[in-house]
């Protein structure tokens, strides 16, 4: 009688296990899910005969939960955690190997941690599809944006640039009447500040992608080794070193020469403004089977983690007033996308931030 009472006691306490791994799983959050694992883990220890001795450890990918007391070399049953059919981890159970061997396990056990660990997979998956689905709905709302203020920004540029090639022009003419030196110089500030601003306005209509493309098939690595030795100067003053690796020298893209090398201007530019003096910057050009990888890595403080999602907009930025428009990776993201290309940014190690452009062969 004692023996079926035992039996039962530890079929209840089996079951009530998987009911509280399942409550845990449906109200699961996202976004502390290292909670919810926790939790499991302690479901589980509470579930094994000798509960009192019983210690669990729980790996799936970036997650790593284990009880207070688990050693590697306790005697253990384990399970492995598949993620969409893939192998990303175990959760294992164990007693002290000193004093228990795997015979003191119940098959039913066995059962109980093979549910777990499937349930465990589902949870997991669940969440990378949650955050799939939110990484797509971003792009889709900053695709729109983009869309809207394309729109808008190419009808201003069109609007603009009439009144500022008469700004410029007329005063030339009266640059050129003038012989007061005074009013010569304030005239120049005045042509100065005209050219800026149709600059601008060049920037606003590559953004809008209103600049007539002229597509031919270009060698990559001149082209980024042209803009290396422009940029020279820069890389001098702040004493920053760049350090460059391609993969393949022969490379060709179907490509704008213009726009290309405005690209890789904006972005080794933003790298050294954001670099520290003596610091290093990596350029990379990765020749994969489909794609061509533009790699452009700095330490600098990198991007925090609020702004990660704002980088690309026009018109945001964080350089002082007066050193940014805010425009040189809206329009960098611009070319790229009509380049049929796509631009992404990560954290550097230990800092910094990297820039990812990948563009297709052809």
């Amino acid at each position: 009688m004692t023996s079926a009472e035992a039996k039962l006691k530890e079929r209840v306490k089996e079951l009530t296990c998987l009911y509280e791994v399942t409550s845990i799983i449906v109200n699961a959050d996202y976004d502390q899910i290292d909670a919810s694992l926790e939790a499991i883990v302690y479901c589980l220890k509470r579930a094994w005969q000798f509960e009192q001795v019983t210690e669990v450890f729980l790996k799936v990918g970036e997650y790593t939960v284990q009880t207070d007391d688990f050693k590697p070399n306790m005697v253990c049953l384990s399970s492995k955690i598949k993620v969409f059919n893939k192998l990303e981890g175990e959760v294992m159970v164990g007693y002290p190997s000193e004093k228990y061997s795997i015979d003191d396990f119940l098959i039913e056990e066995q059962t109980l941690l093979n549910n777990v660990a499937l349930d465990v997979g589902n949870l997991i998956e669940r969440k990378q599809i949650r955050d799939s689905e939110a990484l797509t709905r971003r792009k889709m709302e900053r695709t729109d944006r983009l869309h809207i203020l394309g729109e808008i920004t190419a009808g201003i540029a069109h609007e603009l640039n009439t009144p500022l090639a008469n700004i410029l022009g007329f005063a030339e003419l009266l640059t050129d009447k003038m012989t007061d030196k005074q009013s010569v110089r304030d005239l120049e500030k005045i042509m100065d500040s005209a050219i800026f601003s149709r600059e601008i306005v060049k920037k606003l209509m590559f953004f809008a992608c209103e600049m007539p493309q002229e597509m031919k098939r270009v060698q990559l690595i001149p082209i980024v080794t042209s803009v290396i030795k422009l940029l020279a100067p820069s890389l001098r003053d702040k004493k920053i070193k760049l350090v460059t690796t391609y993969e393949n020298e022969d490379l060709v893209l179907q490509a704008d020469t213009v726009q290309l090398t405005q690209v890789l201007f904006n972005l080794i530019m933003n790298a050294i403004y954001y670099s520290p003096e003596n610091g290093i910057i990596s350029v990379k050009v990765l020749d994969t089977e489909n794609h061509i990888l533009l790699k452009i890595a700095d330490q600098g403080e990198g991007i925090p983690k609020e702004l990660e999602d704002k980088v690309f907009e026009p018109f945001f930025t964080t350089k002082p007033i007066g050193e940014g428009t805010g425009l040189g990776l809206s329009v960098v993201h611009g070319i790229i996308t009509s380049h049929k290309g796509t631009i992404e940014h990560e954290q550097n190690t230990p800092k910094g931030t990297i820039f990812t452009v990948n563009f297709p062969k052809l």
